[in-house]
């Protein structure tokens, strides 16, 4: 008997931090005017995604003592803008970025309670923890927790706004204009929690939310990562572009669930994805070696090789050949708050292999850039595209794809016009939302039926 066709899941991310869209292009827009998230958003809502994503960046990334400018500089605060797009979208999932190293948990856990009321259950959290302390200047606790310790602080964070979700059982407000009661239980949202990163009493003041708790996202890759999306988190993004890679991710991480009591269909797996159309494969191959170009500028290219070799090259020409000299292995580092930096963990190891494919391929510093850098994920026709996104979900190589356009805010507009429709001919994409809340979407129980269930096992 063949295994019943998986319905994929598709969500949208409103790049820009972290991230390489092409702002110089004359169809991009604002990453700070409203318009443009009001019109990403209702792309992704008219293609019936599950959700809007939002990363974070709590600083300015800085190069050689300077604000990095050749991306995309600043945004306003996510809940803001999720707030606000819960008034123009009736069913899309609103999930933003949250970092658990610098806010508290009363602030956090009110915050997303708020906006799962204000959108009618469609909250989602991205637990993400800082890594460095150049991120923690800007804050009164700058730089004192060791990474060792990242994820500790992290999951006790999540058990204390779960907690403080959880201080209302959602009956407690009875209204009674007779009696002139309101409440039946004067100790509603009452919580102690005591731990070793945490001591806070009183009482929650935002009543349960339609979803009870907001869906929680996780990204680490770490082993302590991959740990904790599969104690705590509804889904995770996956960084895995290559079908090989992502089964091997996907087997994994659906592996640990048991070890917490919990099944396969408990965690969904949504890696990060790109695409580029055209009207036929070679068109859209020739499109995507175009964006490529326009993303990485010579500039781009030298402040890229800038993250290895940990050296001013501002005097190198990027269309010459690598720099000779090596890498410097100092305690410092020219980019600071880039993640980048850390994937390099043996820079004159980086620095060998890059010189020799250079010279193997007579590739210059920008060309080295452009081919070892990230590549578009989906490149073809949208029959194309629709057939690769399918075989991937059917592999188990995820559950679907959380999608990066490189420009905003209209590089939505052809994916939602063209690809969606074949998934939906295909059936393995719905045409019609089914739910009214982001668990609806992403078949998730709530946590009080959750709950129900364990209680019952």
């Amino acid at each position: 008997m063949s295994k019943p066709l998986k319905q994929i899941h598709l969500a949208a991310h409103f790049p820009g931090v972290n991230n390489t869209t092409v702002w110089s292009d004359p169809e991009a827009g604002s990453h700070i005017e409203f318009s443009s998230f009001a019109h990403f958003a209702r792309t992704s809502e008219r293609a019936k995604f599950d959700f809007l994503f939002l990363a974070e960046g709590l600083r300015l990334r800085e190069q050689g003592g300077h604000i990095y400018d050749l991306d995309v500089v600043g945004r306003p605060d996510t809940f803001t803008v999720l707030a606000a797009l819960a008034a123009v979208t009736e069913h899309l999932g609103l999930t933003g970025t949250i970092n658990s190293t610098f806010n508290e948990p009363y602030e956090v856990a009110r915050q997303f309670a708020g906006l799962d009321h204000l959108s009618g259950g469609r909250a989602a959290w991205n637990v993400v923890t800082s890594w460095d302390a150049f991120t923690g200047e800007n804050f009164r606790r700058g730089g004192f927790l060791p990474q060792s310790e990242r994820y500790s602080r992290a999951k006790e964070f999540l058990s204390a706004t779960n907690e403080l979700f959880d201080s209302w059982n959602g009956d407690e407000i009875v209204a009674d204009r007779q009696t002139g009661t309101f409440l039946s239980d004067a100790k509603a949202g009452a919580f102690v929690h005591q731990g070793r990163h945490f001591d806070i009493e009183g009482q929650f003041n935002v009543p349960r939310s339609p979803q009870g708790r907001p869906v929680i996202f996780q990204a680490g890759d770490s082993e302590e990562g991959r740990d904790f999306a599969a104690s705590s988190a509804d889904a995770i993004f996956s960084r895995y572009a290559t079908l090989k890679e992502g089964q091997a991710f996907y087997t994994d991480v659906k592996g640990r669930l048991g070890r917490y009591g919990r099944r396969p269909d408990q965690l969904l797996i949504l890696p990060a994805a790109t695409f580029v159309l055209g009207d036929t494969d070679t068109d859209a191959e020739e499109r995507a070696r175009g964006i490529r170009r326009r993303q990485v500028s010579g500039a781009t290219a030298i402040k890229h090789l800038e993250f290895v070799w940990n050296r001013d090259l501002s005097a190198y020409d990027p269309d010459g050949p690598l720099p000779d000299i090596d890498p410097d292995l100092g305690e410092h580092t020219i980019a600071r708050g880039r993640a980048q930096v850390r994937m390099y963990r043996d820079p004159l190891a980086t620095a060998r292999e890059w010189r020799e494919r250079a010279a193997a391929n007579k590739w210059s510093i920008r060309d080295l850039v452009i081919e070892t850098g990230n590549r578009q994920s989906f490149v073809g026709t949208p029959d194309t595209v629709a057939a690769t996104i399918n075989e991937f979900v059917q592999a188990d190589a995820s559950d679907g794809f959380i999608l990066a356009p490189h420009i905003t805010p209209g590089g939505l507009d052809d994916f939602a016009d063209k690809v969606v429709p074949l998934l939906q001919e295909r059936g393995v994409y719905r045409t019609e939302y089914e739910g009214t809340t982001l668990r609806d979407h992403l078949g998730l129980a709530h946590p009080d039926d959750a709950r129900a269930e364990r209680e019952a096992s």
